[in-house]
Formats: C-alpha cells, sequence, structure tokens
C-alpha cells in the first residue's frame, strides 16, 4: 500500500509550509489523483487520515480530482482518452502513445488558516 507513503509525503510538504509561517491550520486540501496514476484515491484517503494526525492538516476534508488519462498518439497525431497506460489508441489502434495528462500526482489547493 504505497498510498500511504503517498499521504504522508503530502502531509510533510503541507506541514513544511506551514511550518515556514505561511499558516496554523489547514480546513481543506484538494489533490488531484490522474486515472493513470496507478493510486487507489480510497486507499489514499484513508492513509491520509493516519498521516494527518497530530498535524496542522488532523481534521482537514480531503477532496480528490481525478482528470482522465489522454494521449498523443503518433499513429493518427490524434489527442485521445485512454483508461490505462499500454492500451492502444482507440481511433487507430497505434501502440504509439506518449501520456500528455492523467498521471499526476499533487496538491491542487489548500484552504487555510
Amino acid at each position: 500500500m504505497h498510498e500511504l507513503s503517498l499521504a504522508t509525503s503530502v502531509v510533510d510538504a503541507i506541514t513544511s509550509q506551514a511550518a515556514r509561517g505561511d499558516f496554523r491550520r489547514v480546513e481543506k486540501i484538494i489533490l488531484e489523483i490522474g486515472a493513470l496514476s496507478c493510486v487507489d484515491p480510497r486507499a489514499l484517503e484513508f492513509g491520509f487520515e493516519a498521516a494527518t494526525g497530530g498535524t496542522c492538516a488532523e481534521g482537514a476534508a480531503l477532496e480528490i480530482l481525478t482528470p482522465p488519462g489522454e494521449a498523443q498518439c503518433f499513429g493518427c497525431g490524434g489527442l485521445v482518452t485512454i483508461t490505462r497506460a499500454g492500451t492502444p489508441c482507440p481511433d487507430c489502434g497505434s501502440h504509439q502513445l506518449v501520456v500528455t495528462r492523467g498521471d499526476e500526482l499533487k496538491i491542487k489547493a489548500l484552504e487555510v488558516i
């Protein structure tokens, strides 16, 4: 379950920012976890609860946005939506795809006081 270590890394980044005096408490965290990121959002939510204990983010609401996977196809030149890495282009069947979106995991926004 690598989601716990990912949640810990997110909380570490947030507490590091808080330590600089930018804010005291986090009310809400918005994460963007792409559909191709190989991260289970439910497992990350569970890990997030454990990782925030005793920090400025304890009790913060967590919102997860899940952008779809997108890839540029070199076979037909199209920008296509894909559900898994390694799948062929849904338009032409080519496997010459480069993922352009959907593999990210980032802190999109924080609501702080």
